[in-house]
């Protein structure tokens, strides 16, 4: 069976009302979908990304060399398997992928929107796609499944659209951003800020394509800090050094700095330093309480059956972070939930590198 790759981009003229009471109007959306969709539509399955994804998630453009982010994961046969599911993958909105956001042009204006572009929240994002599947004629999914800020989303969905999913998988995630992690979105958030090429804003964009944003890549160095853990960097570089560096070379490299580099600049070439502060800012100030009295009052609204994944060495977001909602889960009577502690010590970044370790646990999720 083929993966069967769609490309859309879906055009809203309402306006979307965001949590802070700001709109946004009109808006785009643009989603990939694999696989084919059944006749009562009782296979979808909603992908949710991470901050630096896209609804790229899996097989190959014409002349790419990399794969979606999530192509190891979904397919015919792998663990959201095609031949079954109808997969759909949406860019959220304040992304640079597609869907509206602040390097878009804002109406009736031709001139991009830059910091006139409103603050999103996780929330906002979510809105914004179930108002997609309105228009799809999908009223009710089978699992929705994220990592990461991808976890929020499907968190949110949990509760905020109670009905819309019979299955939540989140992974890596938390119920609240803290402050350690706040605290590394900060380093990125001002490393670019201070950037003088950002021009405060008024950058032009394709210009960063060509050259990079230096202040960028130091601050998504801190984020690549925040995704591995020691141990996984102790395996991964060990204390080896570049071979074609003098040890005693002022500006001689170990491999785990090289890599740090490559990845920090190559980044800044091809994400929006603006979506970047955006997106940080949603990070930031999600909240599954907020409007609510208390965590325990926003788990209570959950009804679908809830799968919590976490990943023993992730620093960004703690697995007793996770436990927490488990635990409260517990407390407030929820029979329909399942956690699980990933034996892990890759960090952060396990739930896209290390699938073998968790893919049949979603796998068993999906199809129980």
């Amino acid at each position: 069976m083929s993966l069967n790759l769609q490309t859309h981009t879906e055009h809203f003229t309402n306006p979307l009302y965001l949590e802070s009471g700001r709109i946004l109007e009109p808006y785009d959306i643009t989603y990939e979908t694999y696989g084919t969709l059944n006749e009562d539509k009782s296979n979808v399955v909603v992908v949710c990304h991470a901050l630096t994804g896209s609804h790229h998630a899996a097989g190959l453009y014409e002349g790419e060399a990399k794969p979606g982010w999530w192509d190891g994961f979904i397919g015919p046969k792998k663990a959201i398997d095609t031949d079954k599911y109808f997969v759909i993958c949406s860019n959220v909105i304040g992304s640079c992928f597609g869907s509206t956001g602040p390097m878009s042009p804002q109406h009736p204006y031709h001139e991009p929107y830059r910091y006139k572009f409103p603050v999103v929240s996780i929330k906002d994002m979510v809105k914004a796609q179930r108002i997609l599947f309105d228009r799809l004629d999908i009223h009710r999914v089978h699992a929705i499944v994220g990592g990461s800020m991808g976890g929020m989303q499907a968190l949110q969905f949990a509760i905020h659209y109670p009905n819309f999913a019979n299955k939540i998988i989140a992974m890596a995630t938390t119920h609240a951003t803290q402050p350690w992690a706040i605290a590394f979105n900060k380093v990125a958030q001002e490393s670019i800020l201070n950037d003088p090429d950002f021009k405060q804003g008024y950058y032009d964009p394709d210009l960063l394509k060509e050259q990079g944003l230096s202040g960028m890549a130091v601050g998504r160095m801190a984020g690549h800090i925040s995704f591995l853990s020691p141990e996984s960097m102790r395996e991964k570089f060990g204390r080896e050094y570049k071979l074609t560096d003098g040890l005693y070379e002022l500006f001689g490299k170990f491999q785990v700095e090289s890599y740090l580099e490559y990845n920090g600049y190559n980044f800044t070439k091809w994400f929006d330093p603006l979506s970047y502060l955006y997106i940080t800012k949603a990070i930031n100030i999600y909240d599954l309480s907020r409007g609510f009295d208390s965590l325990d009052e926003a788990l209570k609204r959950i009804t679908s059956a809830l799968y919590l994944i976490s990943f023993k060495n992730d620093l960004l977001f703690k697995n007793s972070e996770m436990r927490e909602m488990a635990q409260i889960l517990k407390k407030i009577g929820n029979r329909n939930h399942d956690y699980i502690d990933i034996d892990s010590n890759y960090g952060h970044d396990a739930f896209l590198v290390e699938l073998n370790k968790f893919e049949n646990n979603v796998k068993d999720a999906l199809d129980g």
